[in-house]
């Protein structure tokens, strides 16, 4: 498991004291995110739909000096996405940054018709983004500030056969993204964070074997670690207040 090292990159300052509320933080890029931010002194709110991760995650942190509180989360379910902000806001008095991770990727072909898989993607993967925007957007305007860093995908940029609804819920993302930049004027910023191959447990919720298998091996073969995504958003996060770092794309040097 990760540990809260000394970390030698960061810029503490940047980011300490800043209160973010991380979605999918029980495992992968949002656990890593929410190490890497609580080791640079941000308080970390954590949701995923696993409280027993969540619980452990948030006493790794506490144990090692950092600041965190949890609250089981669907982001396919509004009210929840909701409590996670006020649960920020209740806890630490404020809400500086969402981070708009949770999302599932059970690819396959159209043919198969696997109609509950596409809704799931659209409903964790999109709404669940939209459900954010809804509990965090008033909450920033009423502050005057506050940063949305929402995980879309580099398959946001190439469709390529089986991934074409997940695609799509990462160019939904994409576009989404914009929309609220161009409509957040001044004192809110956005950030979309598209990662490649990352080493997750992304590949636990294909349900097409040849499909699950493909993308086992090939993550086996070039995935980063998901601590690169982290200091990607952790770097988004430490800009001055006057700049907005509106897009990232993170992929290993293997994958084209």
């Amino acid at each position: 498991m990760a540990q809260l090292v000394a970390d030698p990159e960061g810029n503490p300052e940047a980011v300490a004291g800043k209160v973010v509320a991380i979605t999918g933080a029980s495992s992968g890029i949002g656990e890593a995110t929410a190490l890497l931010l609580a080791r640079r002194g941000a308080r970390v709110v954590l949701g995923a739909r696993r409280p027993e991760r969540l619980k452990e995650l948030a006493v790794r942190i506490e144990e090692a000096g950092g600041e965190a509180a949890y609250l089981p989360t669907d982001v396919r379910v509004r009210d929840d996405v909701t409590a996670l902000v006020q649960l920020a806001r209740e806890r630490f008095g404020r809400l500086d940054v969402l981070v708009s991770n949770a999302g599932v990727m059970p690819v396959s072909p159209l043919d198969e018709l696997r109609v509950e898989d596409w809704e799931a993607m659209v409903d964790v993967n999109i709404k669940g983004v939209l459900y954010g925007i809804a509990a965090a957007l008033p909450v920033f305007r009423a502050q005057g500030a506050g940063h949305f860093v929402h995980t879309a995908s580099t398959a946001a940029f190439r469709t390529v056969p089986t991934q074409a609804v997940y695609s799509a819920t990462k160019h939904a993302v994409r576009a989404l993204s914009e929309g609220l930049r161009q409509e957040a004027g001044d004192s809110v910023r956005v950030t979309t964070v598209s990662p490649g191959f990352t080493r997750t447990n992304f590949t636990d919720g294909v349900t097409d074997p040849a499909v699950r298998a493909q993308l086992t091996e090939r993550a086996e073969a070039i995935a980063m670690d998901p601590s690169a995504i982290a200091r990607a958003i952790a770097f988004a996060i430490s800009q001055p207040s006057e700049v907005d770092v509106n897009e990232l794309v993170v992929r290993p040097t293997a994958q084209s």
